[in-house]
């Protein structure tokens, strides 16, 4: 058996995997983290994905435990302003399309008509524009069906979500870090605070040890890279080459700000916003102490310095004495993210852009698939295959799904979004894209491995950007009897305004459970 894993960086990646790994294999395995106080992280990956509830529900954390240190706020969508044309505004919202006479609602939509898709099909829009909670004032979810039976998680996984949670989170990523290292080093995870000065290799080429200023040797069987994108041990030293999505995807730099807010006054929407500009897109993400965003850009289009001006104006008074923070992102993957016993997780493994808020999904996915192959002192070759192979499609399914937001939004006015439809696409997506002008994608005609998108999400993107519709609504639908979908839409509206006068605002409920009612 391994007994030592070594986890290089901290941060999101590094604390997040540590305690998972911690939690899975208890005091069978010892864990060391290496973090440097030297090595800045990211710290702007602050909207998360619907399957992040199944990370928590693993740790046995229960919202009132984890949520207020890190100012978490809810999520139930993605609100997209401007990318069809400006001012035109849709959600992407973590509810999957009601289904009548086995067609989706999308389909039905098509049909009938309406005057917007996602607030005639679906109830989470409401609840987004009214800042309304996704819980009762007891606790309850909106969902009643999917009550999670009270406070205390149960310990799930990714591969147990079988329906369609309706939210995810928001939160200070650094302050997330710091809850987890405690949490950590409360049940054993040694914490290195030191430098590491070299990484020692021995005759097969696999890392033996690292060096630290401090500590001196820090010797493990397994080495896990989370250094984010400097790739220390996987690209430095394990030279695994990383191939990049820049020919498919246009975005390669960011500036964030955290602009502080009073929550109160101005309340709390319960979704990630992403209105496009000129050069790219601009993300909104309210926590319960501030905001925080950033304009994600393409340098060929734009300089640093005009997208610091530019996000600054989008936010006004509030921004004029807080600091930037630009970052040049690295998009794309390697080739391999378990190299002989090193294996890369977080930036370090892959990032595409923020755009669907997949950053932590990607970290939470990597330690998962880690668990389900984890090795032993045999180290066997399909294990490190099948990781890699995982970890590769899954990389690509969302590098594809980004590229359909570009590639299908109607705004082309811009030598930026003229630009968007012109960019070649990966192998495979051309040929989804002529079957979808004639049918809407289901799950037999998206991304065909996972990547924690489903068919409903490709229907909201195409209906919502407008530039790739289907030519006319399925002929099936002229033969069938419309009164049930008619019904579908009116119940829609019933259940979408009965919930925004039950629920409580964000807010409101939020500022409950910090005070522990």
């Amino acid at each position: 058996m391994l007994r030592n894993v070594v986890i290089v960086g901290g941060g999101t990646a590094g604390w997040m995997t540590a305690t998972y790994l911690k939690e899975a294999f208890g005091d069978r395995l010892s864990v060391t983290l290496v973090e440097s106080a030297r090595v800045p992280t990211i710290g702007v990956g602050e909207a998360t994905f619907s399957t992040v509830r199944h990370f928590f529900d693993y740790l046995g954390l229960a919202e009132h435990e984890w949520m207020p240190a890190c100012h978490a706020s809810y999520k139930l969508a993605i609100r997209f302003e401007n990318w069809r044309e400006p001012g035109h505004v849709f959600y992407h919202p973590f509810e999957r399309l009601p289904k009548v006479q086995g067609f989706t609602m999308a389909d039905w939509w098509l049909k009938l008509g309406g005057e917007r898709f996602d607030k005639d099909c679906l109830v989470i829009p409401a609840l987004c524009d009214a800042m309304r909670s996704p819980r009762y004032p007891d606790g309850e979810l909106f969902e009643r069906a999917l009550h999670d039976g009270g406070d205390r998680p149960r310990r799930s996984t990714l591969s147990d979500q079988s329906t369609q949670f309706p939210y995810a989170y928001h939160f200070d990523a650094s302050l997330l870090a710091e809850f987890l290292a405690d949490l950590g080093t409360s049940r054993g995870i040694r914490r290195v605070r030191d430098d590491v000065l070299e990484v020692r290799q021995d005759e097969r080429g696999w890392i033996s040890h690292v060096v630290t200023r401090e500590h001196g040797d820090i010797t493990g069987d397994l080495f896990i890279d989370c250094t984010g994108f400097r790739g220390l041990l996987i690209n430095q030293v394990m030279k695994e080459p990383f191939e990049s999505y820049q020919d498919y995807l246009p975005n390669n730099r960011a500036v964030a700000l955290r602009v502080p807010i009073d929550v109160v006054e101005n309340g709390m929407r319960p979704c990630t916003t992403a209105t496009a500009m000129d050069s790219g897109w601009i993300w909104t993400i309210p926590l319960s102490n501030r905001i925080g965003t950033g304009y994600v850009y393409a340098e060929d289009f734009c300089a640093p310095e005009d997208a610091e001006r530019t996000l600054r104006e989008f936010v006004g008074p509030a921004a004029a004495e807080v600091e930037a923070n630009h970052i040049k992102m690295r998009i794309g993957r390697n080739r391999n993210s378990w190299v002989r016993n090193c294996v890369a997780i977080g930036l370090s493994s892959g990032f595409v852009e923020p755009l669907e808020s997949t950053g932590i999904f990607f970290i939470q996915y990597g330690v998962e698939q880690l668990v389900k192959h984890f090795p032993d002192e045999n180290w066997q070759p399909e294990l490190t295959a099948g990781y890699n192979r995982a970890i590769a499609r899954c990389l690509d399914g969302v590098r594809d799904f980004l590229v359909v937001h570009y590639r299908c939004a109607a705004r082309a006015d811009t030598p930026y979004w003229k630009a968007t439809k012109e960019r070649p696409v990966p192998a495979g997506l051309e040929e989804r894209l002529e079957a979808w002008s004639v049918r809407l994608p289901d799950e037999t005609s998206i991304y065909p491995y996972y990547h924690g998108f489903e068919a409903y999400s490709y229907n909201v993107m195409l209906l919502g950007l407008g530039g790739h519709l289907p030519q006319r609504s399925l002929p099936a639908l002229d033969y069938l009897d419309d009164t049930e979908a008619r019904a579908q839409l009116a119940r829609v509206r019933e259940q979408a305004s009965a919930l925004v006068d039950a629920l409580p605002s964000q807010q409101e409920y939020l500022a409950s459970v910090a005070s522990g009612r």
